[in-house]
């Protein structure tokens, strides 16, 4: 397996700006601040410590990352720990990058416990007839970038995918009814892999710009709906702790608890393609999410 190396200033910058990150340069730093889930990234020359670079983030940042342009060396390390920041370099950044550019978990989605549960409406807003694509965010060049196989063939695909929307009522740790998430569910129509998705992350067209081979399902929407409720529940179970004491001895018993099917409100399909840059060579491939940059793995049957 070749590890991604960590993509160029310039080609950094492109990720974070398509991922939504508002990008401001500062006498020797760049601050990417992304308002969505207050996520911070920092990029900075090799000599400045965290502790320096710290009042550059908002206050209001949940996730602080400091990018270095070379090895901070272990005091900076202990400087970051000590502060609660991230710290990063060209050896680390390539396998963080997946984390820093898609949406945090924090991103809103979430509403009060008790909440009545409205009809659904569709994945994504009306668009126009035909236009079922999410648009590409990394172009080749910056795919060469990140994925860093010389001599590779790169190939755009668009693999089909059944999107829903859905709302889940999860279980409460301490009984009664929990909160109601509202996410979407993404079933691959070749792989059989099912996901969850944050709301929009992905913007559909009708087409893409320049060659791409678009695959065909190999799934149906009926096939689709069971992985979507798998998926589902699996994404919302949580863990119930149950303490009884037996002749003196306190015994904690763990349960995973996932949501009652009847918990579970989905939205109809819509088959929609998500663009997926193939670098391949005669070793191997790497796979790569053309709208984060993120590798992925199982996205067509072939990969199996």
């Amino acid at each position: 397996m070749v590890s991604a190396p960590a993509p160029t200033p310039s080609v950094l910058r492109r990720l974070l700006q398509a991922a939504g990150y508002h990008l401001e340069d500062l006498p020797g730093a760049t601050v990417a601040v992304r308002a969505v889930d207050h996520r911070a990234v920092a990029i900075v020359p090799r000599g400045r410590s965290p502790a320096e670079v710290e009042p550059l983030f908002p206050p209001d940042s949940v996730h602080r990352t400091i990018v270095y342009d070379g090895e901070p060396g272990d005091p900076a390390r202990e400087s970051a720990a000590q502060h609660g920041i991230e710290l990063l370099d060209p050896s680390t950044l390539g396998p963080a990058l997946g984390e820093i550019l898609l949406p945090s978990a924090l991103v809103p989605g979430v509403e009060p416990a008790g909440v009545e549960e409205a009809p659904l409406e569709g994945p994504f807003p009306p668009v126009a007839a035909g236009a079922r694509t999410v648009r590409p965010r990394i172009d080749r060049r910056e795919a060469q970038a990140i994925a860093g196989l010389p001599g590779a063939r790169y190939t755009l695909r668009l693999v089909p995918f059944y999107v829903a929307a859905y709302r889940v009522r999860a279980p409460a740790l301490a009984g009664g009814a929990g909160a109601v998430h509202r996410r979407l569910v993404a079933v691959n129509a070749t792989s059989r892999r099912a996901e969850t998705w944050d709301e929009g992350v992905r913007e559909l067209v009708s087409d893409v710009d320049g060659p791409a081979e678009r695959l065909a399902p190999q799934l149906t929407e009926s096939g689709a709906k069971p992985l979507a409720l798998e998926a589902i529940r699996r994404r919302h179970t949580v863990r119930v702790d149950h303490t009884e004491q037996h002749a003196g001895a306190i015994v904690v018993e763990s349960r995973r608890v996932p949501p009652a099917v009847e918990d579970v409100r989905l939205g109809p399909f819509s088959l929609i393609f998500v663009p997926y840059w193939y670098a391949e060579t005669a070793e191997g491939r790497r796979v790569l999410d053309a709208v984060s940059g993120r590798g992925a793995a199982d996205v067509d049957a072939r990969a199996e």
